[in-house]
């Protein structure tokens, strides 16, 4: 949980200081927002050579890689002396972070019988850090400069490299002499992303991410521009959205280790469906609360997704078959930001929204009909 929180604090310290890189630089929103997308596409492509890694060199060591790396990339980040480099900066911490998630739930498998359960305490740390970077960055960018506010990350990383470093035993690699090209085979790779078993929750998790992607990008811009509240306002309640995401994540973890991994899911999303609905629909505080509590929730049906990969692939295939799992519903997924911005600037921030409302609906009709077929996927 710790090392997930240090891979996303990294990421999420560089938004609340745009404006200063924007103003040092001189560079244009659209570069920088260049230079965003390709740290978030670098993150997803890890996902699934992070697998083979692990299965070569064992989980242990791609965690300490991904957190010593996160570390060491923020502060190269912060020195970035011009803006290419900063972009170069920017992809690499991708890169390395991007190794951390995908092996971490391996581990966890490996390690607790209650995968859900630990998955969903394990992603805490996303929304953990997605509750204290962005308030910290801010804070130390307008005091200090945008350069120690990017580099925070090392000040968090660096002490949780130490602690994963001597409390985590290591494990046995899966694969430690098979040569790694022949885990980049396309024939084995398309087979098994085309298992109906796989191939189901596969479908859900890239539409629900590609929701959870373009709410995390827009959701204080719908507030002030659509609800029309104040922008500090906007902020708080997008802070409220990530402490309802920390506790629906544990406890739908929990939902789906001890009822079932499906059930979890399309409560999520039926949740989800419904709150985003409300957002746009229901007026007043009332209807933002309904709102946040049922979106939150939404939001949080990865800690019952991955477990359900997890349950779809045999022992020997979770380090590299998760892992690309992971990279295809992630890349694909981060083109929510694109999206919904697109949708917006055609139509309107109430029909964008309406959009992610109703492509949440379109996953949970698949898994209610998935189970009215009886088809055992």
């Amino acid at each position: 949980m710790l090392a997930f929180l240090v891979t996303y604090f990294a990421r999420l310290a560089i938004s609340p200081v745009v404006p200063l890189i924007v103003a040092d630089f001189a560079v244009s929103n659209t570069a920088i927002g260049v230079a965003l997308s390709g740290m978030w596409l670098a993150y997803g492509a890890a996902q699934f050579p992070s697998g083979v890694l692990a299965d070569r060199f064992g989980e242990r060591r791609v965690i300490l890689v991904a957190v010593g790396g996160t570390s060491v990339m923020s502060v190269l980040l912060a020195l970035a002396p011009v803006f290419p480099v900063f972009v170069l900066a920017a992809v690499l911490l991708g890169l390395v972070a991007g190794l951390h998630y995908a092996v971490a739930t391996t581990l966890l498998s490996r390690t607790f019988d209650d995968l859900g359960t630990a998955v969903g305490l394990h992603s805490v740390g996303g929304p953990l850090a997605g509750l204290i970077a962005p308030i910290a960055a801010a804070w130390v960018g307008v005091r200090y400069g945008w350069r120690p506010a990017v580099a925070l990350a090392a000040l968090v990383g660096l002490p949780v490299f130490a602690l994963f470093a001597w409390r985590v035993r290591p494990t046995t690699p899966r694969r430690p002499d098979q040569p790694m090209r022949e885990r980049f085979r396309l024939a084995p790779l398309l087979e098994l992303l085309s298992r109906p078993s796989v191939l189901l929750p596969l479908f859900v998790a890239m539409v629900g991410t590609y929701v959870v992607q373009g709410m995390m990008s827009f959701l204080p811009t719908f507030l002030v521009d659509f609800r029309e509240y104040s922008t500090g306002f906007a902020a708080g309640v997008f802070s409220a959205f990530f402490v309802v995401r920390a506790v629906a994540q544990i406890g739908l973890g929990r939902l789906s280790d001890r009822l079932d991994r499906d059930v979890a899911i399309g409560g999520a999303m039926l949740a989800g469906s419904l709150g985003v609905a409300a957002f746009v629909l229901a007026p007043g505080l009332a209807g933002l609360a309904v709102g946040v509590a049922l979106a939150g929730t939404g939001s949080s049906f990865f800690s019952a997704i991955d477990p359900r990969f997890m349950d779809a692939l045999g022992d020997a295939e979770r380090g590299a078959g998760f892992g690309l799992v992971r990279t295809v519903y992630t890349v694909i997924g981060s083109a929510g930001s694109v999206g919904v911005g697109l949708v917006a600037d055609l139509f309107g921030w109430g029909v964008s929204f309406a959009v992610l409302s109703a492509l949440f609906a379109v996953t949970f009709a698949v898994l209610l009909a998935n189970r009215a077929l009886g088809t055992g996927y």
